[in-house]
Order: C-alpha cells, then sequence, then structure tokens
C-alpha cells in the first residue's frame, strides 16, 4: 500500500488513523498514494490561522509580505525538478507541466514585484482621492482598505494543483489573510510537495499557510463572516456551496469559478491565405490538447462563418492528426493523459451527449493509438472534433472537460454575438480578425458575458500568450455559469481580500490614521529645509512655504523661444486677448512649474537623491505677466525601500498667486536616502 498524503493543519503534520482512498497515476493506473484527513482537528486549524497567521502576517507591511513572496518563489524555483517529475504521474506533459508550475511560480514573482511597486510600505492602502465634505475643510472623507482578522480556504481542482494554490495564497498573503488549502484528491500528491517546500523553507510566518489532504467535511461550519472561501470546480458543486447555511447566513464570502463554455471566434474578414487563419487553427488545437484540454479556459465552442467551415475543419483535422498520445515521458508525446479513468468516462459521456446535435468529424472518443503506454490502465483519450448542427443546443450547455471541441457555423457577426453568448457566461474569449470594426462590435458584444477577451492578428501574435493562459496581472473569472467570481488582476486580487471602509474626519485625523498627509493638515515649517534631512529624520507634514517670484513678460518670451512653445497664448497679445480663458499674456503651465521648482529647491548635495516624477499636475488659475507665485511643499507620503538604501518620498506642491488662489497643484515624487 503506497503513502497516506498528510495534512499540516494548527502548526504541525497529521495522518488519518484509516487507510485513506487510493489515488491512481493516470498513466499507468497504479497507486500512488492514499488520501484521507479522518480525525483532523478542523476547529483548531481555523483557530490557528485567525490567532496564529493572521496577527504574524499582519505585523508585516506590504513590502515585508511581497519579499517574503519573492523569497518562497525563488525557494521553489530550486526545487521545481521534482515537481517536474511528480506532475508527469497526472497525465501531464512537460509542456503541461510547465504551465502548472512554472505558471504557479511566476505568479508568485509577479504578486511580490507588483506589490512592491504599488502598494505602500504600510499595512493599508488608500482608495481614491479625498472628499472634501463641508466648505472650510476641516472635514474630510477617505476610503481605505485594511486586512480582515480571518482566513482564506481554497477548494481547489484537479487540473492546475501547483497554480491553482499559488495563484489564490499570494495575493491572500499580501492582503493579510492566512491560508487553508484543500487540493483535489486525485493530485494532492503535487500540491502536498509544493506546499511541503513552502513549510520547510521556514519562509513564510507560522500559521500564514495550512493544508488539508481529505475530505473538508464540517470546514464550512467554521467559517464566517471575515473568512473567504474559493472554490474552483463544477457548478453544481458550486451551487451546493451557495446554499450553505454560512455563505447564506453566516456571512462567509465566496468565491467560484466554475464551468465555462468558452469559444474562440473567427472573424469573417479571415481567408484561408491569410495570416489569422492559420493563429485560429494552431489556436484551437493548442486549446484542445494542452492539458488534454483540462482546463477551465480550453476552447470548447469553434465559431467559424458558414462559408469557411470546410477549411476550417480540414485544417484543424489536420494538425490534429499530428497530436502523439501516450506516456508523458515519453519526448515525441504532445498529449498525456486525463487525470484519471473516471475523468475519461465523464468526457465521453460529455461527447455522447453533444453527439445528440453535432457529427464527429474527427477523432474517436473511445479508442485512440498511444505510445509507451497502455491505453486500457492509462487515462488516454485522443482528440475529439465535433460539428453541430445548426439550432443545436448541446454544445452551449455541455462541457465535455477534456480533448473536445465543436464548430458551431454562423452567418453574421450579431448571430456570432448571440451564439458565445448561449454559454451563459465564460471565463474567456478569443477573436481572430485583422478587422478593427469587427473587433470593436464583436467585443463590445461579448464584454458583458466574458471576463477576459484576447483579439489576435497577425500584428499582436508574435508577443500573444494565447487564448487560455490567465495572467497574474488581469482579472481571471466570468459571469454566469462562469461562477461569477474573480481572481487575479493585479492588485485588485489583494484589495479583494481587504475591507473597504470610508473614514470621515479631519484632516489632521486622517492623517494620523493613515500616515498620509492630507490637505488642511498641520504643517512642519523649520529652519532647516526638508530636502537636508533624510529617511531617518523627515517625517509627514514637514514643509517649506517658499519666498514670491514675479513672472514678467520677458520670463514668458525667453521660455517660449526656449523650448519652441510659440502657442499664441503666450506670444500673441491680440490673440491671446481674445481668448475667453486668459484675456491676455499667459504663461505657459510648465514655466511655472519649473519656477516653483527654483523656490523650493535645495541645490546642495545631501539626501534628495532624484526627482523621478510629477503627479497629478493641474493648472488652476492662469498665470498673467507681473503676477508673483509662491509655493508650499509638504510631504505627503513616505514610503522606504525595503531593498534599497533609499525610499519614496511624495510631496504635496500648492503654487498660488500673489491673490493667494492656487494656480497649479502637483505631487513631486523624490527618492531620498535612508541615513545622512
Amino acid at each position: 500500500m503506497s503513502e497516506l498524503l498528510s495534512s499540516y493543519l494548527a502548526g504541525s503534520w497529521f495522518t488519518a488513523s484509516d487507510e485513506g482512498r487510493p489515488v491512481l497515476d493516470a498513466v499507468t493506473g497504479q497507486e500512488v498514494c492514499r488520501v484521507s484527513a479522518t480525525g483532523a482537528d478542523l476547529a483548531a486549524a481555523i483557530e490557528h490561522a485567525r490567532t496564529v497567521g493572521v496577527p504574524a502576517i499582519q505585523a508585516l507591511t506590504f513590502h515585508e509580505r511581497a519579499a517574503i513572496l519573492k523569497a518562497v518563489a525563488k525557494h521553489l524555483t530550486a526545487a521545481k525538478d521534482d515537481f517536474y517529475a511528480l506532475s508527469t504521474h497526472t497525465g501531464a506533459t512537460r509542456r503541461d507541466s510547465a504551465a502548472d508550475i512554472d505558471g504557479g511560480i511566476g505568479t508568485v514573482f509577479s504578486f511580490a514585484s507588483k506589490a512592491t511597486r504599488e502598494l505602500p510600505n504600510d499595512t493599508i492602502v488608500l482608495d481614491g482621492k479625498p472628499e472634501t465634505l463641508g466648505k472650510a475643510g476641516t472635514f474630510v472623507g477617505q476610503h481605505i482598505y485594511t486586512s480582515r482578522p480571518g482566513v482564506a480556504v481554497q477548494i481547489n481542482a484537479f487540473n492546475f494543483p501547483v497554480w491553482g494554490m499559488l495563484e489564490k495564497f499570494a495575493p491572500a498573503f499580501l492582503a493579510g489573510r492566512p491560508s487553508l488549502v484543500k487540493p483535489a484528491s486525485q493530485t494532492a500528491y503535487l500540491t502536498h510537495a509544493v506546499a511541503a517546500s513552502m513549510l520547510d523553507s521556514g519562509l513564510l510566518p507560522e500559521g500564514s499557510l495550512q493544508l488539508l489532504c481529505g475530505s473538508p467535511e464540517g470546514l464550512l461550519d467554521l467559517l464566517g463572516t471575515q473568512d473567504h472561501l474559493a472554490f474552483t470546480g463544477s457548478a453544481a458543486t458550486a451551487a451546493t456551496l451557495r446554499q450553505h447555511p454560512s455563505v447564506v447566513y453566516g456571512g462567509l464570502e465566496l468565491g467560484v469559478e466554475a464551468d465555462s463554455l468558452n469559444c474562440s471566434i473567427l472573424g469573417p474578414d479571415v481567408r484561408p491565405e491569410d495570416p489569422e487563419f492559420d493563429l485560429f487553427v494552431k489556436g484551437v488545437v493548442t486549446e484542445m490538447t494542452v492539458k488534454a484540454g483540462q482546463k477551465c479556459t480550453a476552447i470548447r465552442r469553434v465559431l467559424v462563418p458558414a462559408d469557411r467551415v470546410d477549411d476550417v475543419i480540414s485544417a484543424l483535422s489536420q494538425r490534429l492528426s499530428k497530436i502523439t498520445v501516450g506516456n508523458p515521458a515519453d519526448e515525441t508525446v504532445r498529449m498525456g493523459a486525463l487525470v484519471s479513468l473516471d475523468q475519461r468516462d465523464e468526457v465521453r459521456k460529455s461527447v455522447q451527449a453533444l453527439r445528440a446535435s453535432a457529427d464527429l468529424v474527427f477523432g474517436d472518443p473511445d479508442h485512440v493509438s498511444v505510445v509507451d503506454a497502455s491505453a486500457v490502465d492509462g487515462a488516454f483519450m485522443g482528440p475529439v472534433l465535433l460539428r453541430a448542427h445548426d439550432g443545436a443546443m448541446e454544445p452551449h450547455e455541455v462541457e465535455p472537460f477534456g480533448p473536445v471541441s465543436t464548430v458551431i457555423t454562423y452567418s453574421s457577426v450579431p448571430e456570432a454575438i448571440s451564439l458565445a453568448a448561449k454559454g451563459g457566461g465564460s471565463l474567456a474569449g478569443s477573436l481572430v480578425t485583422h478587422d478593427p470594426a469587427v473587433a470593436r462590435e464583436v467585443i463590445l458584444g461579448l464584454a458583458p458575458w466574458h471576463g477576459r477577451l484576447l483579439v489576435l492578428d497577425r500584428d499582436d501574435a508574435a508577443e500573444s500568450t494565447g487564448h487560455g493562459s490567465p495572467l497574474p496581472s488581469l482579472v481571471h473569472g466570468g459571469p454566469g455559469r462562469a461562477g461569477g467570481g474573480e481572481e487575479l488582476g493585479g492588485i485588485r486580487a489583494v484589495l479583494h481580500h481587504m475591507q473597504r471602509t470610508a473614514i470621515q474626519a479631519s484632516p489632521d485625523a486622517l492623517t494620523a490614521i493613515t500616515g498620509s498627509w492630507f490637505t488642511g493638515a498641520e504643517r512642519t515649517v523649520s529652519s532647516q529645509h526638508p530636502f537636508r534631512k533624510s529617511l531617518a529624520t523627515l517625517r509627514i507634514g514637514d514643509a517649506i512655504v517658499s519666498d514670491r517670484r514675479t513672472v514678467t513678460a520677458d520670463d514668458i518670451a525667453h521660455f517660449a523661444e526656449f523650448t519652441g512653445d510659440t502657442f499664441y497664448a503666450h506670444t500673441d497679445p491680440e490673440a491671446a486677448a481674445a481668448n475667453p480663458l486668459f484675456g491676455g499674456i499667459v504663461a505657459h503651465g510648465y514655466l511655472v512649474v519649473s519656477l516653483a521648482a527654483g523656490l523650493f529647491v535645495e541645490p546642495n548635495p545631501g539626501p534628495v537623491l532624484a526627482n523621478f516624477g510629477v503627479d497629478n499636475l493641474r493648472f488652476l488659475t492662469p498665470v498673467k505677466v507681473d503676477d508673483s507665485i509662491a509655493v508650499t511643499l509638504t510631504v505627503k507620503a513616505i514610503t522606504p525601500r525595503s531593498s534599497a538604501d533609499y525610499g519614496e518620498v511624495r510631496w504635496d506642491a500648492v503654487v498660488t498667486n500673489q491673490r493667494d488662489e492656487p494656480v497649479a497643484t502637483y505631487d513631486v515624487l523624490t527618492l531620498v536616502a535612508k541615513q545622512d
């Protein structure tokens, strides 16, 4: 008897007392391991996550959490050869394993990088600009995101045992939530290996990751308002979860990624001799055969113009005939096995259901020639292509979770859009066209029904990641049948785990709460110029109020000649006088900003290393000849960089005229040394 997979719960490894259920090798049919969670103390695991994991993670800033994720990704990269060896038992080829293993690790790297660049070195996030709630500016509103004191539970599908765990873990960890991972039993041994490597690395705070191999019975009863359950699997199971009392009455947040009848549409402009035609055919075949079609984003419906259907079927059949099926360890094999014999039976049933309104045009769902393996013991199935009858409904209702696609014809672009929408909501869709008008019409028609859409043509093909590849920076999820959930999408995924709250307070109170300076809050003006202060001594609210400078006609004329910006409002008195906004010669906006820099800059070498940008620049009041300007510069936010000897300082800049009217507002971004 093979090894019984253990679970990591409440700070220690646990092994069930019974023999467990056998998990078989998808290729050979031999037993790989056994799975059981009988006797597991799930209540202790949830309590451990809340009382140990939550405070341990939330004691860290976003940048510190990002640094840990980056270290974990590096650690997993060094160990990935072992994961590849295990992945073969799932039926995955090396290309399949790369999508799962390298794709998962790459997602962790991506979140670590984006968090460092896009989140503050703090534990809260400001959402949007402040809202002034009173005339005097003493009552202000600001939305903020804060971490929740709950656990992120994953119930994952069998098809991506590594990526499925890591793409959920990374944003939850950044958001301050510990994770409890429940992998699908068919491939739990691969998830177990990766999770054990992460835990053994010593990089993660205790309680931030737990693993449950076996039944999650009773787990949902323990979850509540501050917790999040992410489910990837069938629509039927998702419907059951949605009816659980913890979801219906207990406030448990549920995110679902379910069935998806994704489509790819060949544009009516594409001819067989066009490069887009070949791109379309390659894309469909790739999505049918990668992971043996066991992808939630795979192309199930192939929508083509009626007058192109024979060309498309012929080209697809020719390319599919070159796909070798068999032992994924063999380098000549292009497509491995389905995850189990039971899964193969389910796909065959789906094909039979589809054949009620479609003809088989390529492949045999019941027979396949395999390389270096047994077609009896292994869960092998060759690619299957069908052609739907006119008016067929089954292709829009039945999802064959394997190497199966159905060709459906359309006679107009509106009909193609209507057919795509019959899927009831999808994770991904693609359109292959080189006609911008077709692209606009189709995408605007499909967007309400899809989470992600790819427009593919000769111009973007070289860099395209393909129809079915979710990207860390783009949202993954879809409406309706696809579950209505949303994952990934860069920092959106992190904020999804956090609570957004509207705070109403005085500027001073908001500054104290958020660690960022708000207009109207107290400033600290001292004899020491703030540019002479390092991060060690610089404080929020430190400010300089400059002397005034008169803007002369010669200044404006010189700037126009020097820069070449001779727009009439700066050079032609008669034309400028006729302008209803100006009524005469005005200074260039960038001249005003340049003069303001001269007013606030301290020129000597010191802690300020560089100015690397200006944000939110607005010109509010024209500066006319002989107006005088002054600038008030205030430290608005300080973000030390954990990977460097300097950090970022954001300064609030307000330029005013002699009547104290604001003429320009903006944020100045500088890099400042941590020490003098």
